[in-house]
């Protein structure tokens, strides 16, 4: 009785483990062995160029395109977690990882989102009442169907509209 009384528990998620997989847990490739290191890939803006570019080998590598067909998950949500992880290092402001549905019911910003495969966690500030979807996007960027260019431009994007 009186459910609607109760305050909505956001649910956090703690995606920097898996993004720290993309340095930690690398194949053989020698591109992958030289840059996907903990010092190339160091949470800055910068260190984006080298995310950019081991998407682009998975989508236009005849390997990278059999590592993405098979792991497409592993591969989307490690990107996915260390571009959110750049974001929210360079934003400086009180964004957090959530499970997507814990959110869901605090904001309208996420009334159009209908598919499973868009319930991805998500940042979220309660200050500003504002998301990124940095799964979501890498997602759709490994897909083909983003409208960014480039995973950079993306970031660069979200840091400039909620710094």
């Amino acid at each position: 009785m009186f459910n609607f009384l109760k305050a909505t528990t956001l649910k956090k998620d703690h995606l920097k483990g898996t993004a720290k997989l993309l340095f930690q847990d690398v194949s053989e490739e020698a591109w992958d062995r030289e840059n996907l290191t903990k010092e190339k890939l160091d949470f800055t803006m910068d260190s984006l160029r080298y995310i950019d570019q081991y998407a682009v080998n998975l989508l236009n590598t005849e390997n990278g395109t059999q590592l993405l067909s098979k792991h497409f998950e592993n591969f989307s949500s490690r990107i996915g977690a260390y571009i959110g992880e750049v974001i929210k290092s360079t934003i400086q402001q009180d964004f957090h990882w959530y499970e997507f549905e814990s959110i869901y019911k605090l904001t309208t910003k996420l009334d159009d989102f209908d598919g499973d495969d868009e319930k991805q966690s998500l940042l979220f500030s309660k200050k500003k009442d504002a998301i990124i979807l940095p799964l979501l996007e890498t997602s759709q960027f490994l897909k083909g169907e983003s409208s960014y260019l480039t995973l950079v431009n993306y970031a660069e994007e979200m840091v400039n509209r909620n710094a």
